[in-house]
C-alpha cells in the first residue's frame, strides 16, 4: 500500500500515538505531514509506504479549523490543559455578535504572530517547551503567518465561550490566535477545543477513525501517489529508457521545469522532476 490515508484523530492522542497504531494495523512504514495536539480533533494525512517520499509536497498546505475559545482565564499553555495564570473580568460586549465579528476580522490577512512558549519550535537547538518546563526563557520571535478567512459559529454567553472558523496559512498557532482574539476583546482567553477538519485539499469528508481502519486494514481506501498529483501533466517515456529512468539515470526532456507523473506503455510509474530540460526520478 503506497499512498495517502485520512485519519480523523480523536482526543487525547498524540500524533505519534496514531502512527504507531496504524503502523501496527497495516504493517507499513507510516508517516505524517505535521501534529495536532493532543487535545485537538480531526484531519491527520497519514503517508504510507512508499508515500511517506511525498511528504516534501505536502508540508505548506493552508489548513481550517473549527476553535473554541474561552474567556477570562489565561493559561500556562494557552489552552484547557495549563494551569490558569490569571483571571479576569468578560465585558457583556465580548458577547455581541458585531463586537465578536469585527475583532476577528482584524485577524485577516499577513501579520506577525508569536508562537506559544509550549510548542515544538526549536530555539538554539531546543524545542521552545523544554524551555517552558524548566522554567528558562527565551526570545520567541514572531513568525509571518496569514488568516484567508475567519468566521464567527457561535456565542455562548453562559460559558464564556465563541466558536468561530478559521482558514489560515501553514505556521499559525490557534493558541496564540485565541489569547491575541481575547486582548482584542480587553479580556484574556485560552483555546478550550480545537478541530481541523481539512488540510489542504484533504477534508474531513475523506477521513475514517481508528476503529474504521482496524475493521477494514488492507482494504482500507487510500489515495494512491497517482492520484495525488493528478493535477501534474503525464510525461512518457519509452520501454528502452525506464531501466535508466528507475536507475536514477537523467532523461533529456523538453519541458518545462516542473513535476510530472510518469507512464510507461500507459503504466503508471512514478513520479519525476524536469530541471533545466531533464528528468530525474523523484517517487517510484
Amino acid at each position: 500500500m503506497d499512498g495517502i490515508i485520512i485519519i480523523n484523530k480523536p482526543e487525547k492522542y498524540t500524533s505519534h500515538d496514531i502512527v504507531y497504531q496504524t503502523k501496527k494495523i497495516l504493517g507499513e512504514k507510516v508517516g505524517h505531514t505535521g501534529t495536532l495536539d493532543p487535545m485537538a480533533t480531526g484531519v491527520l494525512p497519514l503517508l504510507i509506504g512508499k508515500g511517506t517520499q511525498c511528504a516534501k509536497y505536502l508540508m505548506n498546505h493552508d489548513k481550517i479549523y473549527e476553535v473554541q475559545l474561552t474567556l477570562g482565564k489565561r493559561t500556562e499553555t494557552a489552552d484547557r490543559e495549563g494551569a490558569i495564570l490569571e483571571e479576569k473580568e468578560v465585558p457583556s460586549i465580548c458577547f455581541e455578535q458585531e463586537t465578536v465579528k469585527q475583532a476577528l476580522e482584524t485577524f485577516l490577512g499577513k501579520q506577525e504572530q508569536i508562537p506559544p512558549i509550549y510548542s515544538a519550535i526549536k530555539v538554539k537547538g531546543k524545542k521552545l517547551y523544554e524551555y517552558a518546563r524548566k522554567g528558562q526563557t527565551v526570545e520567541i520571535k514572531p513568525r509571518e503567518i496569514e488568516i484567508y478567512e475567519i468566521k464567527l459559529l457561535k456565542i455562548n454567553q453562559n460559558l464564556k465561550q465563541i466558536e468561530f472558523q478559521v482558514h489560515c496559512s501553514k505556521g499559525t498557532y490557534m493558541r496564540s490566535l485565541c489569547e491575541d482574539i481575547a486582548i482584542k476583546l480587553n479580556t484574556v482567553g485560552y483555546m478550550s477545543a480545537l478541530n481541523r477538519i481539512q488540510v489542504g485539499e484533504f477534508s474531513l469528508k475523506q477521513a475514517i477513525t481508528l476503529e474504521e481502519l482496524q475493521e477494514q486494514e488492507k482494504n482500507v481506501s487510500y489515495l494512491t501517489i497517482e492520484k495525488l498529483f493528478q493535477k501534474k501533466r503525464a510525461i512518457t517515456i519509452t520501454e528502452n529508457r525506464l531501466i535508466p529512468f528507475l536507475n536514477g539515470v537523467k532523461l533529456t526532456m523538453k519541458e518545462p521545469d516542473d513535476v510530472y507523473r510518469v507512464y510507461c506503455n500507459q503504466q503508471f510509474i512514478g513520479i519525476g522532476v524536469v530541471q533545466q530540460e531533464l528528468l530525474k526520478r523523484d517517487i517510484v
